[in-house]
């Protein structure tokens, strides 16, 4: 007897019954990213999946919209699962360096059908709630980039004086304007121009001071 459970938004299921959902949930994943949203059916996923119906609507009662916000914060999960252990270990400029190593070696490797690519361009804006989720993923992401900026700051490789949240909604939106262009064109040599240049002008002298907080540039003048 399957006495192993898990809970999922209220609702315990067995672990063979986990099992099932995470395999519908992967397998509308993958045909969204091959097929795109709104050309993927049911009964694709019930072919791709070997499931029914019926196990469809019993783990998503809300159907196909259901299962794509399960798909969104699944695609969610995996963007930031991609970039470990790195993201949660900018410590040092060989850390950083990993990091932007990881990153390029991830959308090389994945393409046009990157989990970002998926949440931009088929998932991010179906309902408020994916909005909602897609905006979440951008500010866990953006927070880990600056908590690993501050390291650096506390450590004396980067100026204290510049404003960390800024340094790091920069990263974010070069790692983002780079898979944007992979999506137009297959290509990652936008994404590496954008992290190198951006990393580059964080360790040398390239980081604007224009960045520090107004107030505190008058005050120094005084």
């Amino acid at each position: 007897m399957d006495r192993q459970v898990q809970k999922w938004g209220g609702v315990v299921l067995t672990a063979k019954g986990a099992a099932t959902r995470q395999r519908i949930v992967e397998g509308m994943s993958a045909l969204v990213r091959e097929h795109g949203a709104a050309a993927t059916t049911l009964d694709d996923v019930r072919a791709r999946t070997t499931t029914s119906k019926s196990q469809i609507f019993h783990y998503f009662p809300g159907g196909k919209e259901e299962l794509l916000l399960e798909v969104a914060r699944y695609e969610a999960d995996r963007v930031l699962l991609d970039q470990e252990p790195y993201l949660s270990a900018l410590t040092s400029w060989q850390a950083w360096r990993d990091w932007r190593d990881q990153v390029v070696r991830r959308y090389r490797e994945v393409g046009v059908h990157c989990p970002l690519g998926v949440l931009i361009t088929e998932l991010g804006r179906k309902t408020p709630a994916a909005q909602a989720l897609t905006g979440q993923l951008l500010e866990q992401w953006q927070d880990r980039l600056r908590t690993g900026v501050v390291s650096m700051q506390e450590g004396g490789h980067i100026d204290p004086g510049l404003d960390a949240d800024r340094i790091a909604a920069w990263l974010l939106a070069a790692v983002q304007g780079g898979v944007t262009l992979l999506l137009s064109t297959g290509r990652v040599d936008h994404l590496e121009a954008a992290l190198d240049t951006s990393l580059a002008m964080l360790r040398g002298t390239g980081v604007t001071p224009r960045w520090r907080d107004p107030e505190s540039d008058v005050a120094s003048m005084r």
